[in-house]
């Protein structure tokens, strides 16, 4: 239904009626800004979340140096963006589900995917619950309510709106948290999926993490508008723009927005602005595209130095504690990744084993080709042969890094 008002003169509207502020809680030496209330949060949890953050940057930073000595082909990092994305995960129940887009790790971390998890599938291995059947960061959990990532960009969007019509059938008090990028937005996808969401009335948050980049491309070259926020009214729909960089805003926010949405089955928007301290991927070279200048400036309002200041002010955290956590993690990323190294691939014929409930035919003529063009050519394929015949003797990328001894 629209609602007019009579007009007999043409007047037109641009938007800039409209001025959506940003909420804000925590200054970034920790304090709070005057006539600000942290949201209500135990030691416990706190330190939970903490705890999240440092362990997925010490995980970035540990994987992107193991992407760079070979050991792995591809990675994304999460960095500058911890406190949107733990902060927002947080303020789930454990059974909302989750569906993310690819810099989202630490919502896994949150939830309770481990280490050796993240390595299964980081490498392909026998372990990995997709099989090998993906590029690294595609993680998925079943159990964790995570959506297992699709590399298509925005394809969760419209995806979220439909899982989330589901919960609002099923009547159990769920909501669906979708995390896409400001340049996601820009996909046909993201309008189709917020219609959708407005017009059936589900409770979906759609949670965009503005990076500042799309890739190369700056937000101030993706859209003329106000960033992606004000799109919210088009559809009718609650809106809120935080400090992604700020836990404590992004926490409280997302709250409300859980509470928008399933106590009263209404989509809700959360625009987080935050920064992309990394490259976009491992084959991104940022220096191409901003200044270390920009870098710097960004590096000082770093959400995880925020987050360490408050606990500090609060007496829950002191460096003793910084320096062993640290140096707890950086240990157990390494050891980790050397167990996951060395596990073997999934064997082939889980190429086959599950695509319909039977083997068909053409299938299985298709991986006795496979098979015999391995054996013909093991060299080429060390992985494969050594799935196919665990004694053959090949060397690979992966034992010449071992060889090596590299971290």
């Amino acid at each position: 239904m629209t609602t007019t008002q009579d007009i007999h003169s043409p007047q037109f509207l641009s938007g800039d009626e409209f001025s959506i502020p940003t909420f804000r809680l925590l200054k970034q030496d920790g304090s709070l800004y005057d006539g600000a209330e942290a949201p209500e949060l135990s030691r416990e949890q706190a330190l939970k979340i903490y705890h999240t953050m440092v362990a997925t940057r010490v995980l970035d930073e540990r994987m992107m140096a193991a992407q760079r000595q070979g050991r792995l082909s591809f990675y994304m990092q999460c960095t500058g963006e911890e406190a949107a994305v733990i902060g927002a995960t947080a303020a789930l129940d454990d059974a909302d589900m989750i569906m993310a887009q690819y810099r989202e790790q630490g919502a896994l971390v949150y939830r309770g995917f481990s280490y050796d998890e993240f390595m299964n599938q980081l490498f392909g291995n026998e372990l990995d619950y997709g099989k090998g059947r993906q590029m690294p960061i595609h993680y998925g959990s079943r159990k964790l309510h995570y959506m297992t990532i699709s590399s298509p960009l925005a394809t969760q969007i419209p995806q979220a709106a439909g899982y989330a019509y589901g919960q609002k059938l099923a009547g159990e008090g769920h909501c669906t948290l979708c995390f896409f990028g400001e340049g996601a937005a820009s996909e046909g996808d993201f309008h189709a999926a917020l219609n959708m969401a407005a017009v059936h009335e589900v409770p979906v948050i759609f949670f965009c993490r503005n990076n500042g980049y799309a890739i190369s491309t700056p937000s101030i070259e993706q859209f003329a508008a106000d960033g992606v926020a004000p799109r919210a009214f088009g559809y009718r729909m609650h809106v809120i723009r935080v400090d992604g960089n700020d836990l404590l805003a992004v926490l409280s926010a997302t709250r409300e927005a859980r509470r928008i949405a399933v106590e009263h089955n209404k989509p809700v928007l959360i625009e987080a602005m935050s920064y992309r301290l990394a490259a976009h991927s491992s084959s991104d070279d940022p220096s191409g595209y901003r200044s270390k200048k920009e870098e710097e400036a960004w590096r000082e309002k770093d959400p995880i130095l925020r987050m360490q200041h408050w606990l500090t002010e609060q007496g829950w955290w002191n460096d003793d504690e910084e320096k062993a956590l640290q140096e707890s993690l950086r240990r157990e990323v390494l050891e980790t990744m050397k167990r996951a190294e060395k596990r073997p691939p999934p064997p082939l014929d889980s190429l086959v084993s599950d695509v319909y409930a039977d083997v068909t035919p053409a299938l299985q003529r298709q991986l006795d080709r496979l098979k015999t063009h391995i054996r013909q050519y093991p060299e080429s394929y060390p992985k494969g042969a050594r799935s196919l015949d665990p004694d053959v003797k090949v060397r690979d990328n992966e034992s010449a890094a071992d060889a090596q001894g590299g971290e």
